[in-house]
């Protein structure tokens, strides 16, 4: 019986609080609370995806610009790796052009330097004959010379004084023939 009691009095006391929904604060505020929540709702929710889509649009232009500017710094780069590989070329053109010309010039060089010297050796091989013709020349001439002297020397101690006169009236005579 004691449990019988006891159960009652809870029984009892479990509906004596329980109140009606619509008699309890508490659900009004609830109640309210979902009402406020569903009107402002839309408006928020609008403006949050109002935010968010201009927040994506702006990051889909920056998004839009980077890949712009990127498309032109590599058609840049390229622009400029083709200048540096044509100017490589170029460069290459000039400096095979210019061993080919170094090398024209050092063969002008060497045929200019062998005529040089081919010039320089007949000039003293000419100077060689000239002297050697010289001396020939002043030999003869010293030998004409002593044998003047020496005949003179000869014909005044051996030839009398009539054949000498003799002789130089000869010499007179034959003078014009020799002359013209």
């Amino acid at each position: 019986m004691f449990i019988s009691v006891a159960h009652a009095a809870e029984t009892a006391a479990a509906h004596a609080e329980e109140v009606s929904f619509f008699a309890n604060p508490e659900s009004w505020v609830a109640i309210t609370w979902v009402i406020v929540v569903a009107l402002l709702a839309r408006p928020v929710y609008k403006a949050l995806t109002a935010g968010l889509d201009s927040r994506r649009d702006k990051i889909k232009e920056k998004l839009d610009e980077a890949e712009r500017l990127r498309d032109e710094a590599q058609q840049l780069l390229a622009a400029y790796q083709k200048k540096q590989k044509e100017a490589m070329a170029e460069a290459e053109g000039i400096v095979a052009t210019a061993k080919a010309e170094a090398q024209r010039l050092a063969t002008q060089a060497a045929a200019d330097l062998d005529e040089l010297v081919k010039r320089r050796e007949q000039q003293a091989l000419d100077r060689i004959t000239q002297a050697e013709a010289e001396a020939t020349m002043e030999v003869r001439n010293k030998a004409v010379e002593i044998a003047m002297e020496a005949t003179k020397k000869l014909i005044a101690d051996n030839l009398s004084k009539d054949k000498a006169a003799e002789l130089i009236d000869a010499a007179i005579k034959d003078l014009p023939g020799r002359l013209h």
